[in-house]
């Protein structure tokens, strides 16, 4: 009895001491990630990707910590094979992942650095689940769309949230798309996996002007989400874009029929610049209904940054001309984070840029004065293949002679190595190696593909890709504009500067101002002489962001309105 006694006892006081230490552990809250889905409907490129963006720098702007990924629909691996026309840019992310063009809207409104993790295609996803099918992996079982396809789905949504607070997904393509399916099964799953506390689902859609009735029609709208709701969503809120303003009439019409709050339909009307659109959202209040449905913190956006860029935008003191000459002009998202990079350096000079995009298969040494004569700065940016070369080298001739501020980008800067070897250190045929026939040993080739890029086969995913350091020379122009000995910049491109050529284009005045050490290759060329002419290796426009514009663009912009 007594040992019964002196057990319970000291069984009593384990227990006490126990609930003591427990009850000291469980004051420190663990972190409970977020998670916000963003789908679309009614019609493709309604903005998603924008909104996904816009919403991200408003929580960033709250204090929360945030990363953005995006599901693509298509089959392709990625889209680094694919042509502009077809998709657009390929953003290409620090660790050298050839991604949507919707990663670069998410590093430039945020400060969340993509990867590889970010961006996610179908192709990935099948890939990845049948080679493990192939390896034995499921034991002989049926593989199957469920659950093998959406749990691979879902452990890249989670291994993508790793170390951030709030992660925003936006899912590709159009609700009812066949191709989206399994991704919009697959977050389903999640949001009962995670607690609909702990998920939001935005459904961007489109609310049509109907001129010759003359109303916005609210119907799409709501077939698009019966479409989500066939599948089991039900969004939490509807961003509803539209050209006219959605009053408050429609959008109670639109909850009722959506089962959404009223004050949960958000109107988002086009807007004159995309760096309005986080400001139109927090004015519709949306940060903080989701930081509120989310049991966030809901600290006040500090949104001032965003202000102060679209004010200089709104009524610049200045104005500036700046050609760019690529071949695919037709397509502007095809030069997206060019196009970005060079507002934000005409906003860091207080100058509306006017950029004026020319056809390189026009530009001949006859209409060249006719295409370029009115601009005040010359752009040759990155591409492939041979059409439209000789216009570009046409432009970068004129850009020299005419002593027009020049940058080249990529290609442009490979195009600018050979102009000068052929116009002024007298090399007639220098050439690339991308126009030829890999096996051809005659001929000056002073762009030149690296020895372990020759008798590659397959081209997704090979080429010279992500950050890569460079050291800058002193008393350069780059060293001027980077004020830096050493930077990182992100690549993409298979051929690089000859060597071989480096002392006779220095005895002629080209000045290489940009090394990589570490594999001695040639990354920015210069002229000194001439009030600004350089050409880099790599892309500097997918580190430039709104509040934190690219110093090159900044200072070629710069160049651009001196010359004006």
């Amino acid at each position: 009895m007594a040992k019964r006694a002196a057990s319970k006892s000291a069984s009593k006081t384990t227990a006490k001491k126990t609930t003591k230490i427990s009850t000291a552990k469980s004051t420190k809250k663990a972190l409970k990630q977020k998670f916000i889905f963003v789908t679309g409907g009614v019609v493709s490129s309604i903005g998603k990707g924008l909104t996904a963006a816009s919403l991200g720098a408003l929580l960033e702007a709250r204090g929360h910590k945030v990363t953005i990924m995006k599901f693509d629909p298509y089959l392709n691996v990625d889209p680094g094979t694919m042509s502009p026309f077809q998709h657009g840019e390929v953003y290409v992310t620090e660790d050298g992942a050839e991604t949507d063009l919707d990663l670069g809207h998410y590093e430039r409104f945020t400060s969340a650095i993509m990867s590889r993790s970010n961006s996610v295609s179908t192709g990935q996803i099948y890939d990845t689940v049948l080679a493990r099918e192939r390896r034995g992996d499921y034991l002989g079982g049926t593989v199957q769309v469920i659950p093998h396809i959406t749990e691979e789905i879902k452990a890249r949504i989670y291994e993508a949230a790793q170390g951030s607070e709030v992660i925003l997904v936006e899912i590709g393509g159009t609700v009812g798309d066949i191709e989206s399916q399994p991704f919009l099964e697959a977050i389903r799953q999640m949001r009962i996996d995670v607690g609909m506390e702990n998920s939001v689902l935005v459904h961007v859609t489109y609310v049509p002007y109907i001129a010759a009735a003359g109303e916005l029609k609210s119907k799409p709208t709501q077939h698009s989400v019966k479409e989500l709701r066939e599948i089991g969503l039900q969004p939490d809120f509807l961003v509803c874009r539209s050209e006219k303003h959605i009053d408050e009439n429609l959008k109670g019409k639109i909850a009722l029929f959506c089962s959404v709050q009223p004050n949960h339909v958000i109107a988002a009307q086009d807007s004159r610049f995309i760096y309005e659109v986080p400001m139109a959202l927090n004015k519709e209040h949306l940060d903080e209904l989701i930081v509120e449905r989310l049991g966030l913190s809901a600290g006040k956006p500090d949104i001032k940054g965003w202000q102060n860029l679209v004010k200089v935008l709104s009524n610049p003191a200045h104005s500036v001309k700046i050609g760019v000459v690529g071949k695919y002009v037709e397509l502007k998202e095809a030069y997206k984070s060019l196009h970005e990079a060079l507002v934000h350096g005409g906003v860091a000079n207080n100058a509306r840029l006017e950029i004026i995009y020319v056809d390189s298969e026009k530009v001949t040494d006859k209409t060249a004065k006719e295409l370029l004569g009115k601009v005040d700065g010359i752009l040759v940016p990155g591409g492939f293949g041979t059409r439209g070369v000789e216009g570009k080298v046409t432009a970068i001739k004129y850009a020299r002679e005419k002593q027009i501020p020049f940058f080249g980008i990529c290609f442009g800067m490979q195009l600018a190595a050979i102009e000068f070897a052929r116009n002024v250190c007298g090399i007639k045929d220098a050439t690339s190696r991308e126009f030829h026939a890999e096996n051809k040993r005659n001929g000056n080739f002073v762009i030149d593909s690296m020895v372990e890029q020759r008798g590659i086969v397959n081209k997704g995913g090979t080429m010279r890709l992500g950050a890569f350091p460079c050291a800058i020379a002193s008393g350069t122009t780059a060293a001027q504009v980077y004020k830096a000995s050493n930077i990182m910049e992100r690549h993409r491109h298979r051929f690089e500067f000859n060597n071989k050529y480096k002392a006779l284009f220095e005895k002629n005045g080209m000045v290489a101002s940009g090394i990589c050490k570490e594999r001695d290759l040639v990354e920015i060329i210069e002229l000194p002489d001439h009030p600004w002419f350089v050409g880099v290796q790599f892309h500097p426009e997918f580190k430039s962001k709104p509040l934190a514009p690219h110093p090159l663009f900044v200072n070629f912009v710069k160049a651009s309105l001196k010359n004006k």
